[in-house]
């Protein structure tokens, strides 16, 4: 994506104060109610003495220590910086752009709850594609970042939960 297809998507959030704080707001909600989802589902199945509670601990954590090694690794630039406009989400970070570990993160869960509750499951998955929108029109992470972030969750998920 070209620096003027970041500044067209992010028009609207610009011109408009209460859209911007509905972006940012957005991005906090689901990222929030998803990190909260996660240690509920660990605690109910501790409390019910549900054996999936170590599938459910060790794949996302496992998962998520790979992916964070991959993006210290790729150090991938992130558009605010490659291409120069200010983000719409306030991030200071510089680099580590691909894969988008929040991205990764809410789809790794909710493979997790597929495991376990298929309904939030469903739920945590179309929060993944929001937030995955918010983050590339919130101009902290290109199309592709995202997608990676998606794929690898939904691939480790896959694999740790239903595979072996």
């Amino acid at each position: 994506m070209t620096k003027e297809t970041y500044l067209r998507l992010g028009a609207p959030f610009r011109k408009n104060a209460v859209l911007c704080r509905l972006l940012v707001y957005t991005d906090f909600v689901l990222t929030g109610l998803v990190y909260l989802s996660y240690p509920v589902l660990l605690c109910v199945l501790f409390f019910t003495k549900d054996v999936r509670l170590w599938r459910c601990l060790f794949v996302p954590a496992v998962s998520f220590l790979a992916v964070s090694g991959v993006r210290r690794l790729v150090d991938a630039e992130r558009p605010y910086d490659k291409l120069h406009f200010h983000p719409l989400l306030k991030k200071d970070k510089h680099g580590e752009s691909f894969p988008s570990r929040h991205v990764f993160s809410v789809f790794v869960i909710a493979m997790a709850f597929y495991y376990t509750c298929v309904p939030v499951g469903v739920v945590l998955t179309v929060f993944g594609v929001l937030m995955a929108a918010v983050r590339v029109v919130g101009g902290v992470h290109f199309p592709r970042d995202v997608f990676a972030g998606a794929a690898i969750g939904i691939l480790a998920g896959a694999v740790g939960f239903f595979i072996i």
